[in-house]
């Protein structure tokens, strides 16, 4: 498990609010967050952004 999935799990309510901020494109439905469910995550921002899954967990990390 990474860095990444931990802080998704723990967080995930604090740490929304800040990437709509980053990557404005993305709604509340796109970060609807289910245990178990933290690829998808990654998947919908990196599909809404164009961001590569690394700079969406670079991103995240950083938070």
């Amino acid at each position: 498990m990474s860095a990444t999935t931990d802080k998704i799990k723990g967080n995930w309510n604090q740490l929304k609010g800040k990437v709509k901020q980053e990557f404005g494109d993305l709604t509340d439905d796109d970060l609807q967050y289910a245990a178990g469910k933290e690829d998808e995550l990654l998947g919908k921002i990196q599909e809404k952004t164009g961001k590569t899954k690394e700079e969406v967990m670079s991103f995240i990390d950083q938070l």
